[in-house]
């Protein structure tokens, strides 16, 4: 009992949060439209695990990842963001890194797509979230909601949000946490 009800105690905080913030789906930039904002479809894949990470931990997760990537270098940085086992890697919270092109960099679960380019790849509902990925950090940084695989939870596909952030003109980071539904509408 005491687990269920931190659970949605916490899920509770999590949305006001995140509408609060106004955190509810691709975070426009000062030149979007509303009518241009992305928004994933109706999710297929409901949430089995509560966040073990806020939003803002991923934040400054990301934010650190950037701040060592400028200060150890690009190569440096992708290896360790490679690294399973790597500082940049805690549970399900972990670091990805991408070309603007779609190209993968680096990601410490799935080394058999670094090199691949994804752009085209679709998640479960459809959505071409590495695109929305990559044009949100086009415009320096922000959040989308995705479906992925969750390496802490067996490798089922859970829904997650995820935030990206421009290293420079070349390449772009970003994580995600996992069990936060995207709102039905914006």
């Amino acid at each position: 009992m005491k687990h269920s009800t931190l659970a949605i105690l916490l899920s509770f905080l999590i949305s006001v949060t995140l509408a609060a913030s106004g955190c509810t789906g691709v975070q426009p930039s000062d030149t979007m439209t509303p009518s241009e904002t992305t928004v994933p479809e109706t999710p297929t894949v409901k949430p089995t695990v509560t966040p073990s990470h806020s939003v803002d931990e991923m934040v400054a997760f990301v934010r650190d990842a950037v701040a060592f990537a400028n200060e150890q270098g690009k190569e440096a940085a992708l290896e360790v963001f490679s690294d399973p086992n790597g500082s940049f890697t805690r549970g399900d919270l972990y670091i990805y890194a991408y070309d603007f092109n779609g190209t993968t960099l680096a990601h410490p679960f799935n080394p058999e797509k670094i090199g691949v380019n994804r752009l085209n790849e679709t998640d479960v509902s459809g959505n071409l979230y590495i695109k929305d990925l990559r044009d949100v950090a086009e415009n320096g940084s922000g959040f989308v909601y995705f479906y992925y695989i969750d390496p802490a939870q067996n490798m089922t596909v859970q829904p997650k949000l995820g935030y990206v952030e421009r290293v420079d003109e070349t390449w772009w980071l970003g994580s995600g946490i996992y069990g936060v539904e995207a709102p039905a509408t914006v």
